[in-house]
C-alpha cells in the first residue's frame, strides 16, 4: 500500500516534465550586437525577415524591442521601437519570429493610442477584441465601387467648388502656419461619418492634447479613434503611426462603416520613411529623398477608398509644402496619387481670408461623376469669374485698369466681394450641403442651383 502511494506521488511529480521533456522545443539562435550609428543597429550571428521583431538585452533590465529594417551578408539592420539607453556592445539579440500585430475593434472608439498601438490616455489598458496584421489586405481594383455619392464636410467652399465623394481621397498642400490643421478640424467636426480615424503623425506633441480637447470635445472623441506618434518619436514609431490609422480605418471599412481618415501629415510619413532609408544605407534619389519613399507613399494611400465588402474610406491628408513650393517632391508624388487637392495659400491667409483656400490651383478629381450638371456649371462659372479678378488684381489694385476694357474683367470686379466671402467661413461655423449650394447660387446672382440628390 505504502509503495503504491509512493509511485503515485512520484507520478505526480514527474508528469509535467515528463510531458515537457515530451514536446520538442525550438532553438532560440541569438546573435550580438556590433555597431550602433545614429538609430540604426548592426547584428550578426542571427536570421530574420524584414518587418519582424528582435529583443536586444539591455543593461537597464528589461529588453529592448526592434524591427529589421535591413540586410545585407550577415548582418541584420535593426531600428529600435522605443529608447535606446542601456544598449551597450556584444549585446544579445534574439529574434521573436513574430510579426507586428495591433488591436481593432469597437473598443478603440474613444480612445488615444501611441503608433504601437497602447494607450495615451488614463482610461486603462485597451481590452483587444482581436488584433491583425499593421498591413492590411489588398482588394482587387476591380473589386472597388465606384465614387458616386457626395460627402458633406461642413465647408462651403469645398461643398460648393471641390465636392469630395465618399472613398475619395484628397490632400490639404500648404506651408507651415496657413492653417492647414484648423481645416482638418472643421472637418472633423462636421463631416458626416460612422467612425473617424485620426493620424497625428510627426506634429508638435502640444496639439494633440489640443487637437483631442478643443477640436473633437467629448461628442467628437466618442466616434473616433486617435493615434499620435508626435516628432520626438523614433522614425520606426512615427511609420507606424500612419500605418496603424489606416489598418484600423480599414478594420471599420470592411464591416460596412463609412470612415473619414484624416492624417496630419503625409509629408511626416516620408520623412520618417526617408531617415529609416537613409540610415541603412538607401542612396538618396530626388532632393534627398531615397526611391523606397515614393514607393511607400501609394502603398499607404492606396488602403483607403471604397471596399469590397460596403463601406468606405474617406481620406485627407495633409501635404506640407515646405517653403511653399509646390513642386516639393512628396507635394509632387501626391498630387500625382489622391484624388484631387486642396492648395491653401499664404497670401489669403495673411490677408485674414480663411479658410486661405486657393480656388484656382485646387481641383476634386471626381466633382463631375458625383453632382449634378447644373452644380458643376455653377462651379465652373464661379472659378472663371474669381480667376478673372486674381489674374488682373495687381492693375485693378494701382488702378492701371481701364472699365470698359475687358466685359469680363468688368463683372469680376462687381462681383468679387460676394465671391470673396462666400469662400471665408468661420472655423465653428458649419455650412451644410443644401446651404452650400444656396450660397454658390446667391454668390453668383442666380436664382438657384439645385440641391444634389
Amino acid at each position: 500500500m505504502l509503495e503504491t502511494q509512493r509511485s503515485d506521488i512520484w507520478t505526480q511529480r514527474l508528469t509535467p516534465y515528463l510531458q515537457r521533456a515530451a514536446k520538442p522545443q525550438a532553438l532560440v539562435v541569438s546573435g550580438k550586437l556590433t555597431r550602433m550609428v545614429g538609430l540604426t543597429l548592426e547584428a550578426v550571428g542571427c536570421q530574420a525577415a524584414i518587418g519582424g521583431r528582435c529583443l536586444i538585452e539591455s543593461t537597464q533590465g528589461a529588453p529592448i524591442e526592434a524591427e529589421v529594417v535591413g540586410f545585407h551578408d550577415d548582418k541584420i539592420y535593426l531600428m529600435p521601437i522605443g529608447d535606446l539607453h542601456g544598449l551597450g556592445p556584444d549585446a544579445r539579440v534574439v529574434p521573436t519570429h513574430s510579426a507586428c500585430e495591433v488591436p481593432v475593434g469597437e473598443h478603440l472608439l474613444g480612445r488615444v493610442l501611441d503608433g504601437a498601438g497602447h494607450p495615451l490616455d488614463a482610461q486603462g489598458p485597451l481590452h483587444a477584441e482581436e488584433r491583425v496584421p499593421l498591413t492590411g489586405r489588398s482588394i482587387n481594383p476591380l473589386s472597388r465601387p465606384p465614387i458616386r455619392e457626395p460627402l458633406d464636410v461642413g465647408v462651403a467652399a469645398i461643398n460648393a467648388l471641390l465636392s469630395v465623394g465618399r472613398g475619395q481621397r484628397m490632400g490639404l498642400f500648404a506651408g507651415s502656419g496657413v492653417g492647414k490643421s484648423v481645416l482638418l478640424g472643421m472637418m472633423t467636426c462636421f463631416t458626416n461619418a460612422d467612425v473617424i480615424v485620426v493620424g497625428l503623425i510627426g506634429e508638435r506633441g502640444r496639439e494633440v492634447k489640443e487637437f483631442v480637447e478643443n477640436i473633437l470635445g467629448e461628442a467628437g472623441l466618442a466616434r473616433s479613434v486617435v493615434v499620435a506618434t508626435p516628432a520626438d518619436n523614433s522614425p520606426l514609431m512615427r511609420l507606424h503611426g500612419a500605418m496603424l490609422a489606416t489598418r484600423i480605418a480599414e478594420h471599420f471599412r470592411d464591416q460596412g462603416k463609412q470612415v473619414l481618415l484624416l492624417m496630419d501629415s503625409l509629408t511626416r510619413f516620408a520623412q520618417a520613411q526617408r531617415e529609416i532609408a537613409l540610415a541603412i544605407g538607401e542612396p538618396p534619389a530626388t532632393k534627398g529623398y531615397p526611391p523606397s519613399v515614393f514607393a511607400k507613399l501609394p502603398q499607404l494611400v492606396e488602403r483607403a477608398g471604397t471596399g469590397d465588402r460596403g463601406g468606405s474610406i474617406t481620406a485627407f491628408y495633409t501635404v506640407l509644402a515646405e517653403g511653399d513650393d509646390q513642386n516639393d517632391p512628396i507635394a509632387d508624388a501626391a498630387r500625382a496619387i489622391l484624388d484631387g487637392h486642396v492648395v491653401l495659400s499664404r497670401e489669403l491667409a495673411e490677408a485674414g481670408h480663411y479658410p486661405a483656400i486657393d480656388i484656382e490651383a485646387s481641383i476634386s478629381r471626381v466633382m463631375v461623376d458625383i453632382v449634378a450638371p447644373e452644380h458643376e456649371l455653377a462651379a465652373r462659372r464661379f472659378k472663371q469669374i474669381y480667376s478673372a479678378y486674381r489674374q488682373n488684381k495687381d492693375l485693378i489694385s494701382v488702378g492701371a485698369y481701364q472699365p470698359g476694357s475687358d466685359p469680363r474683367v468688368d463683372e469680376a470686379i462687381a462681383m468679387y466681394p460676394q465671391l470673396s466671402g462666400f469662400l471665408q467661413q468661420y472655423m465653428r461655423e458649419q455650412v451644410v450641403w443644401n446651404d452650400s449650394l444656396a450660397g454658390l447660387a446667391t454668390a453668383l446672382g442666380a436664382v438657384g442651383v439645385a440641391p444634389d440628390d
